[in-house]
């Protein structure tokens, strides 16, 4: 069976104009450097909006995969697949607000989650539940960037090559799930 499927190339940090250009339905594959981040980092960087203290990273224009990455003894990402996007919709808008992109997860997203991406004109990036292997093989380096003592939980700062995902939530609003 011929694979038909093209997918637009990008390069991140994404553009503004990237993100614009992109709908609801389009396959990307992603190459360079995006952060992870899972439900106990958005707490701490919650909070430290709600304080009025200063993000733990630079986030404005930049992309978070809400993963927890697996490690082999050889250090290496074994496993690297998204964890359910829903659990984060409570922090997003603000982090969206703070200039954040782009996050990837799986699963639809809160209405208040579509009304920051529009706001912002930015993307919820869809990644496969279950292909954490084939995700792992698109990581090229990854260094804990935040929030060491959160472990697996960690932000971290991870460079990737030809990361595929689909385009779930656009910067209109035009969405893979309503």
């Amino acid at each position: 069976m011929e694979n038909n499927i093209k997918f637009k190339q990008l390069t991140l940090p994404l553009s503004r104009k990237d993100a614009e250009e992109l709908r609801a339905g389009d396959y990307v594959m992603l190459s360079g450097v995006m952060y992870t981040a899972r439900d106990a980092a958005h707490k701490r960087m919650s909070e430290c909006l709600k304080e009025g203290s200063p993000l733990p990273v630079e986030l404005d224009g930049e992309t978070i995969y809400y993963v927890g990455p697996c490690f082999g003894k050889d250090g290496k990402a074994k496993g690297a697949g998204p964890t359910t996007s829903g659990r984060m919709d409570a922090y997003a808008p603000a982090l969206y607000d703070c200039g954040v992109i782009a996050t990837v997860g799986k699963g639809d997203r809160a209405d208040g989650v579509y009304e920051a991406i529009k706001r912002n004109g930015a993307l919820y990036l869809c990644a496969i539940g279950g292909a954490g292997a084939l995700y792992a093989k698109a990581i090229e380096s990854v260094e804990t960037a935040a929030y060491a003592d959160l472990g697996t939980e960690a932000i971290r700062r991870m460079s990737v090559k030809d990361f595929p995902a689909i385009v779930g939530i656009d910067g209109k609003g035009g969405s893979v799930f309503r």
